[in-house]
């Protein structure tokens, strides 16, 4: 994998063959930030990589200047890797091995981004859990995003906050914030009165 921008620009880590992952593409990750881009100032922006595996995500995040990052990942591995390379690198990245799950469901820290990439095989009502537990949950700041990484195959577009997706390839992004369903219900409410 490679680091796109940022400090650590053109870096490569190896990951070991061992690990259970399926990192995202390069181009799927150039693509996500770049969509990012338009929407945040990385610097001091407190993420949550959830099913972080080898930590790709993360390191962007932290070659962009983002802090604190919180990376969760079941595998004893994966969390073990993404701790060497942060010390490696010096990048603020708390790698804690836990079920994604669970640390939604305990969870008393605010988030300014989400980014998940479960497996894909997870299954429909696992990646609509995801959602709800980010939200019921008060997870993500009110001007915040929570982005689901996800195949083709499922859709996240009837879920609560819901903003947007893209697809790259066979990989699809879904974003969900706040503010977009409050701008819906200002345009609902500008269009009711002027019909009154």
């Amino acid at each position: 994998m490679r680091i796109i921008s940022g400090k650590h620009k053109g870096k490569r880590i190896q990951a070991p063959k061992k690990l259970p992952v399926r990192p995202t593409t390069d181009m799927a990750k150039e693509a996500l930030f770049n969509i990012l881009n338009n929407y945040f100032n990385f610097s001091q922006l407190r993420i949550l990589e959830l099913f972080a595996g080898t930590g790709n995500i993360s390191y962007e995040f932290a070659s962009r200047g983002s802090k604190p990052i919180t990376s969760i990942d079941g595998d004893t591995g994966c969390v073990n890797f993404i701790k060497k390379i942060a010390q490696e690198n010096e990048f603020d990245i708390n790698a804690i091995k836990s079920d994604a799950f669970a640390y939604l469901e305990r969870c008393k820290s605010e988030y300014d981004i989400i980014f998940a990439d479960p497996p894909y095989d997870i299954g429909q009502p696992n990646f609509e859990k995801i959602i709800t537990l980010v939200f019921d949950n008060s997870i993500l700041d009110e001007d915040g995003m929570l982005i689901i990484e996800h195949s083709k195959d499922n859709s996240l577009e009837h879920m609560i906050h819901f903003s947007f997706a893209k697809r790259y390839g066979g990989t699809v992004f879904s974003f969900f914030e706040f503010s977009n369903e409050e701008e819906e219900e200002e345009e609902i409410t500008e269009e009711d009165e002027d019909n009154s």
